[in-house]
C-alpha cells in the first residue's frame, strides 16, 4: 500500500513539472514511471529506498545532491547534468510543489541572517573550497589557473584563450597605466595579477584569505612582473592605503548580503580619487533568492548570488559611481561545461586524490551550475565604479581599443603551472 502511494506521489509530482523529453524514473517499488514527450536523450535514473524518494519530494534543492553523492539517486541511462538539464528546463514555468515553496519562502527570508560572514568565518569559508589539493583545480582548469567566468568571444573558442580573452577585457575596462597601483582583491591563484603587471601596471597587490592559493601565487613565475606584484593573507577589510585602480573577480559571491556596503565603503576608501574599479561577480537576472542549501553545505560556505537591486544600493550609499554594467550571459555556462568535461575525463586522477563521493559531489557541483546558468536566471555582472565621473571617455569605444595592446603584453600561459599527477 505504501509503495503503491509513493508511486502516485512521484508520478503527480514529476507529471506536473515534465512534459517534453524523455524521462524514466525507477521507484523503490521498482515501477518504471515515464514521462515527457519521448523526444530527445532517454534519461532514466532510480531511487533506491522510500526515504530517498520521500526526500527529493520534501526538499530537492538539498536532497538530490546528497542523494547522488550517496548513490541513493543512481542514473541508469544518461547522466546527472542530462537529468538536472531536462528538469530545469521543463520547471521554468512551473512552481513547486507546496512544501518545497513553503522551503524556498523560508530560506529566503532568512538569507541575510545566515550570512554573516565576519572575518574569522569568512576564512574559515574559503578554506572549504579553496584549500582543497590543489593538484584538482589542475585537472579542470586552464593552464593559469583561472577559476572564474570565462570570456569567449566565437563559437569553439578554447578555455585556454576565452580565459586570457576574458582579462584582457578586465584590464582593457580598467584601463591600466604605467604609473598606477593596483590592488586584486581575492588575487585567486595570482594569474589576472600577474597579466595586469604584464599590462603595465608599477605594482600589483593581491589580497586572499586562500592558504593553498597564496603559496602558489608567491611561489608561480611571474615572468616581466617579477618584483612588481605582491600577495598577502588578507582580509580585505583590513586593507590600507590608496589604489588606483581595484579589481575584484569571483569574489563578491563571498562577501556576504549583510556586509555589501562594508565591501563598497572599504572599495571607497582605498580608492584614488581619480580611480577606477571593476568587479567581476555572479548575479541573479531576477528578484533576490536564495543560496541553494547543498551548494552553501558542500561547496561555497557563506556564498550567495545578488540580484542588481542588492548590490547597487550598497554602491550608492558608499559615495561610488556606477560607470558602466555589463551583463555576461552565457559565458559561464560554457565555462563551466569545460570545466566539467575536462574533470569527467579526469575523473580516476580526482577520485586516487579524494574518493568516489567526493567525485559525485564535483560532479554535480559543475553539472548543476552549467544548468542554472543555461536555464534559470544566472549571469555574471562586471560593473565599473569610479569617483568622478570624469575619470573615463565618454564612450566604452575604447574597451575594445584597449584590447590588442593589452593582449600584446601578456606573458605565455600555454606551458601548466602545476602538476596534475
Amino acid at each position: 500500500m505504501m509503495d503503491s502511494m509513493l508511486d502516485r506521489i512521484l508520478r503527480w509530482a514529476i507529471a506536473r513539472i515534465v512534459s517534453h523529453g524523455n524521462l524514466t524514473v525507477v521507484t523503490p517499488a521498482g515501477t518504471r514511471l515515464t514521462f515527457g514527450d519521448g523526444t530527445g536523450e532517454p534519461v532514466t535514473v532510480r531511487l533506491t529506498d522510500r526515504a530517498a524518494a520521500i526526500a527529493l519530494l520534501m526538499d530537492p534543492d538539498m536532497r538530490l545532491g546528497e542523494l547522488y553523492m550517496d548513490k541513493r539517486f543512481v542514473v541508469e541511462q544518461g547522466s546527472i547534468y542530462a537529468f538536472v538539464h531536462l528538469i530545469l528546463r521543463e520547471a521554468q514555468n512551473q512552481s513547486h510543489p507546496l512544501p518545497a515553496r513553503l522551503i524556498d519562502r523560508a530560506r529566503a527570508a532568512l538569507r541575510r541572517f545566515r550570512l554573516r560572514n565576519l572575518p574569522g568565518r569568512s576564512k574559515r569559508n574559503v578554506a572549504h573550497h579553496y584549500d582543497l589539493d590543489g593538484r584538482l583545480y589542475n585537472l579542470f582548469l586552464d593552464a593559469d589557473r583561472q577559476y572564474s567566468c570565462a570570456y569567449f568571444e566565437y563559437a569553439g573558442q578554447s578555455l585556454e584563450d576565452a580565459q586570457v580573452a576574458k582579462k584582457r577585457h578586465i584590464i582593457a575596462k580598467l584601463r591600466i597605466g604605467p604609473q598606477h597601483r593596483v590592488l586584486d582583491i581575492g588575487s585567486g591563484w595570482g594569474g589576472l595579477a600577474c597579466s595586469i603587471s604584464d599590462a603595465g601596471a608599477a605594482e600589483v597587490r593581491g589580497v586572499t584569505l586562500s592558504e593553498e592559493q597564496l603559496a602558489f601565487a608567491r611561489e608561480r613565475p611571474k615572468g616581466g612582473a617579477e618584483g612588481r606584484v605582491h600577495f598577502d593573507l588578507i582580509d580585505y577589510r583590513s586593507v590600507q592605503g590608496r589604489f588606483d585602480r581595484i579589481v575584484s573577480v569571483g569574489m563578491f559571491e563571498h562577501v556576504g548580503l549583510a556586509y555589501y556596503e562594508t565591501f563598497f565603503r572599504t572599495a571607497g576608501r582605498l580608492l584614488a580619487d581619480d580611480g577606477v574599479m571593476l568587479l567581476h561577480t555572479i548575479g541573479c537576472s531576477a528578484e533576490p533568492g536564495f543560496t541553494t542549501p547543498w551548494l552553501d553545505k558542500y561547496i561555497f560556505p557563506g556564498g550567495y548570488i545578488p540580484s542588481l537591486s542588492e548590490i547597487l544600493p550598497a554602491i550608492e550609499r558608499a559615495g561610488l559611481i556606477v560607470t558602466d554594467v555589463e551583463v555576461l550571459r552565457l559565458h559561464y555556462a560554457e565555462t563551466l561545461k569545460a570545466w566539467r568535461e575536462r574533470f569527467l575525463a579526469r575523473w580516476d586522477d580526482a577520485k586516487a586524490l579524494y574518493d568516489e563521493r567526493f567525485c559525485r559531489m564535483w560532479e554535480y557541483y559543475l553539472a548543476a551550475a552549467e544548468v542554472a546558468f543555461r536555464c534559470e536566471d544566472l549571469v555574471v555582472f562586471q560593473i565599473q565604479l569610479a569617483k568622478s565621473n570624469k575619470t573615463l571617455p565618454l564612450t566604452r569605444d575604447y574597451i575594445g581599443a584597449e584590447h590588442p595592446p593589452v593582449a600584446a603584453k601578456f606573458t605565455s600561459v600555454e606551458t601548466p603551472l602545476g602538476s596534475a599527477a
